[in-house]
C-alpha cells in the first residue's frame, strides 16, 4: 500500500528511544523527513543520523522555552510540519487516595500543557494547508484507569478529551487527530518494569514476564515495529477517514471495545 507521505516532515516528540523512536523509524522508512527530538540533544542527532532525511533536535517537552525553540530549529531546516506526534515523560506514580494538588499540577503540566502548546503551534499552517495528522501516544489507561496511575489517568484522559474535541473542529480542514493506545510493547522501560516487579514479589524477570503474557490474549509483548506501523498508517492519506480514534495496540489486553 502506498501511504502516500513520502516528502512530509514530521516533528515527533520524545523520539529517541521507545514508542517515540519507533513511531520514528517507520514514518522515515515511508520516506518522511523526521525530526527526532529529546532531552539529550547529542542522542537525538545520533538517532537521526541512522535515517535517510532526518535532524536531531534537543527538547525538554516539559519547558516551554525548549518546545518553541526546538519547533523554531524543525521548521528552519525543513519548513512546515505536516506530523505533529506528541508523546512525553509521565507523572509519578500513586494511588488516588494519596494523589495531592501538586500531583495535580504536575500532571498538567507534563501531559497536557506540552501537548496543547504543540499542536496550537503547527495547526495553523495545518489547516492553511489542508493537510495535517497530529498522533498522539497515549496510554490504555484513559479507556480503562490504570491501579496506582492515578496522575497518569487524569492527565492522559484530559488531553484525550481536549483533542477528541478538537478532531471534531478540523477535520472539514483535512486535519485529523487519533491516539495510539500501547498495550505492553517490548520497550526497554517494560522490561524495566518487570524487572522492578520481579524484585518487589521476590520472583525472576522470567517469571514476572510469563504471567504478564498470560493475561494478554495474543500470548506476547507487542513488537515496536507493530506500534510504529499503527500509527503510521494513520497518518497516511490512506487514513484520512479516521479521526478521533483511540486505537490500541495491546493484543487484546484491555477487554472493552
Amino acid at each position: 500500500m502506498d501511504l502516500n507521505i513520502q516528502g512530509k516532515t514530521a516533528f515527533i516528540a520524545a523520539s529517541t528511544a521507545g514508542l517515540g523512536k519507533a513511531i520514528a523509524t517507520a514514518l522515515a522508512a515511508e520516506g518522511v523527513n523526521v525530526i527526532v527530538t529529546g532531552r539529550e540533544g547529542d542522542i537525538a542527532k545520533q538517532v537521526a543520523a541512522t535515517f535517510p532525511s532526518a535532524i536531531g533536535i534537543e527538547l525538554d517537552v516539559t519547558d516551554a522555552d525548549s518546545r518553541a525553540a526546538a519547533l523554531k530549529a524543525a521548521t528552519a531546516h525543513f519548513g512546515t510540519i505536516d506530523i505533529l506526534v506528541l508523546n512525553g515523560p509521565g507523572p509519578r506514580a500513586t494511588a488516588a487516595t494519596a494523589l495531592t494538588a501538586e500531583d495535580v499540577t504536575d500532571s498538567y503540566s507534563r501531559l497536557v500543557a506540552p501537548g496543547h502548546d504543540l499542536v496550537s503551534r503547527v495547526l495553523p499552517t495545518m489547516r492553511a494547508h489542508g493537510w495535517g495528522r497530529i498522533i498522539a501516544i497515549g496510554s490504555s489507561g484513559i479507556v480503562s484507569p490504570l491501579p496506582n496511575l492515578a496522575s497518569s489517568n487524569l492527565g492522559r484522559a484530559a488531553l484525550a478529551g481536549y483533542l477528541k474535541t478538537l478532531s471534531n473542529e478540523v477535520a472539514s480542514d483535512g486535519v485529523t487527530v487519533n491516539l495510539v493506545l500501547p498495550g505492553r510493547i517490548a520497550t526497554d522501560r517494560v522490561a524495566q518494569l518487570d524487572a522492578s516487579q520481579a524484585e518487589r514479589q521476590g520472583t525472576t524477570v522470567a517469571e514476572t514476564k510469563r504471567l504478564s503474557e498470560q493475561a494478554i490474549p495474543t500470548g506476547r509483548y507487542g513488537k515496536l515495529e507493530e506500534f510504529g506501523a499503527t500509527a503510521t498508517f494513520l497518518c497516511s492519506d490512506s487514513a484520512s477517514y479516521i479521526t478521533g480514534v483511540a486505537l490500541r495496540v495491546d493484543g487484546g489486553l484491555v477487554r472493552t471495545l
